[in-house]
């Protein structure tokens, strides 16, 4: 039986686990104090739990500038990486806006570390074919289709171009109005597509807490993200969303502990991360249910 780490150390079920989305709704922290605020995020104590910076294209220009005007004088020099401090800034580009973006994106992140590209389209062969053809081979990659194709038997054709190809998939499990937050039972459908399949995926948008709830502001039904990566495990479509619609934290943290080291690697093979505009809230939810220990306090963002 798996025994979660504590003393500060990372357990291997959250590693890599939360992309920097800072600059996107609802946090919208401006590119400027997005940059040192994710600088000091990878240098602290939960580095570990923190995936790359997320960008759109359209805004590579101000993060250049951004990480430019807090880089060591001669470092860029060194290499040709646009760095912060000493080292290159890990980034994960988003492009809305297609395969047509895809081209000029990648032209314009040459600067940064490419950790990797999320593109949303309406066509997943048509997407592949230009990932396969632009994209440099190290540099993975996710594919984000509209929730709208992927019900009935369209989810089904999305994850089979997907399953035969080197790409990600991606799913949107919130926004800014309660029509983008799925059901348990419809990402319920995606997950267990996937697990069937074995292919990974990532997730972005309202995955603010561990533990699935309503927000009291704005009524939206939030899922936890704990509650996703319990439900990555099951392939029945009625056993993950149970998972999904678990409500009590404590019965969630639980079931983590109890995680085997080899569910914790198929867990995570599948669902990979997700995109957060908080980095420590998701930690500071962790702790509060006693699956993270904090040497010091949680570096909070600047909003």
């Amino acid at each position: 039986m798996n025994a979660l780490p504590s003393g500060g150390v990372i357990p291997e079920l959250f590693r890599g686990l939360f992309d920097d989305a800072a600059v996107f709704p609802p946090g919208n922290l401006p590119v400027a104090e997005a940059v040192p605020a994710h600088r000091a995020h990878r240098a602290a104590w939960y580095a570990e739990a923190v995936g790359p910076f997320l960008c759109g294209a359209g805004r590579l220009g101000e993060l250049a500038a951004a990480v430019s005007a807090g880089a060591v004088p001669g470092a860029a020099e060194a290499d040709d990486s646009v760095v912060a401090g000493d080292r290159p800034l890990k980034v994960g580009l988003v492009l809305p806006g297609g395969s047509t973006e895809l081209a000029p994106a990648l032209a314009a992140a040459a600067p940064f570390e490419l950790a990797g590209v999320e593109l949303a389209t309406r066509d997943a062969a048509e997407a592949v074919a230009a990932l396969d053809r632009l994209l440099p081979p190290d540099v993975p990659a996710a594919v984000e289709l509209p929730r709208e194709l992927l019900r009935g038997d369209g989810l089904d054709a999305v994850l089979d171009v997907l399953v035969d190809s080197p790409y990600r998939a991606k799913f949107r499990t919130g926004g800014l109005v309660a029509e983008a937050f799925p059901d348990e039972d419809e990402l319920a459908a995606f997950l267990t597509g996937c697990a069937q399949r074995g292919l990974p995926y990532k997730c972005t948008a309202g995955l603010h807490n561990a533990v699935r709830h309503t927000d009291p502001e704005t009524g939206f039904e939030h899922h936890g993200f704990l509650n996703v990566l319990l439900a990555a495990q099951e392939t029945d479509r009625a056993a993950a969303a149970a998972v999904l619609a678990e409500r009590d934290g404590e019965v969630l943290a639980k079931a983590a502990r109890a995680l085997t080291d080899r569910q914790i690697v198929v867990i995570r093979n599948s669902f990979t991360a997700f995109g957060t505009c908080s980095i420590a809230e998701p930690l500071g939810d962790l702790a509060a249910l006693g699956l993270l220990s904090s040497p010091s306090p949680l570096h909070q963002e600047d909003r």
